[in-house]
């Protein structure tokens, strides 16, 4: 069974930093407002692009702790990834004591990949905590594929598997196959920026877990295809396209997000921490070129 009201548009947050890149926690705080603001059902902290990697486990701790201060009542998803197994239970248990009303993990990195050792590590995780998990398959970024055989597999053996972000392209066709092998078990999210979202909606999922920096469109397009609307969904989606694959672009898409996001004025600065990609001038400029002529400078409005 899954979690009541979860399906929806969950925005994962950037982890703000000032220019000396030390965490901005203002602006974590805006947001998680602005998430409220666009009707988001959730937020999802600590993921790959909150640079999770590159935090101390003390500054993990003051992000997650300025997130759950903001939230309120907006669930709250804890990325608790790591190379180590006890190391992800730990973070894991943190989280469930923080109030997260979910956790997302990754396969942890392994020199000979063996999923018979990844299924006893999500065996492990989710025996140590009672929330749910999302497992979330990014092998561009974890080097591990998760053939679909073993997604159900893992879903029949840890109950607290109940969720995936899917984010190994071909999105669609992986939606397919993972509903066939477990009967609309897991609730699967997309990713990727939001790029291959609609064709995902139609193929089953129940919304997106990313960071766009226009999150009010993503949710927008959420409810249209839920609420059947499926030629307003369209259109919304091919309009705001460009915007979508711009800022996703391989190697830079972080820093053309944040500079989205100083634009809205919801964070202070767009730095990334080094050695990651903060934007060049040139880049922005085409940015907020794109935004405006998208009329995405002013405030916001219904989109439909």
């Amino acid at each position: 069974m899954l979690i009541d009201n979860f399906e929806g548009m969950h925005w994962m947050l950037a982890t703000p930093f000032h220019e000396d890149e030390e965490l901005d926690k203002d602006s974590i705080r805006s947001l998680v407002e602005q998430a409220r603001k666009a009707n988001c059902t959730g937020v999802v902290g600590l993921g790959v692009m909150g640079e999770s990697s590159r935090l101390s486990d003390s500054e993990r701790t003051q992000v997650a702790e300025e997130i759950f201060y903001a939230a309120g009542n907006l669930p709250v998803t804890i990325g608790t990834t790591s190379d180590s197994t006890k190391v992800a239970i730990d973070r894991s248990k943190e989280a469930e004591r923080m109030g997260a009303s979910a956790v997302m993990i990754a396969p942890p990195p392994m020199l000979k990949p063996n999923l018979d050792t990844l299924l006893l590590f999500y065996a492990k995780v989710g025996d140590s905590i009672s929330i749910p998990i999302i497992l979330q398959d990014y092998p561009q970024i974890s080097g591990i594929h998760l053939p679909v055989h073993f997604i159900a597999e893992v879903a029949s053996k840890v109950p607290n598997i109940r969720f995936i972000k899917l984010e190994d392209p071909p999105t669609p066709t992986k939606i397919t196959g993972i509903i066939n092998l477990t009967d609309d078990r897991l609730g699967i999210f997309g990713g990727l920026g939001g790029v291959f979202l609609l064709d995902e909606l139609k193929r089953g999922s129940i919304g997106a877990m990313t960071g766009f920096a226009f999150p009010e469109i993503l949710v927008q397009l959420c409810q249209l295809v839920k609420g059947g609307r499926q030629r307003e969904a369209e259109r919304i989606f091919y309009k705001y396209l460009p915007l979508i694959q711009f800022e996703q672009q391989e190697g830079i898409g972080l820093g053309i997000r944040k500079a989205g996001l100083e634009y809205r004025g919801l964070i202070k600065s767009s730095m990334v921490r080094h050695p990651g990609s903060s934007v060049s001038d040139q880049t922005r400029k085409e940015l907020l070129k794109l935004i405006s002529d998208l009329n995405l400078d002013q405030a916001i409005p219904d989109l439909y």
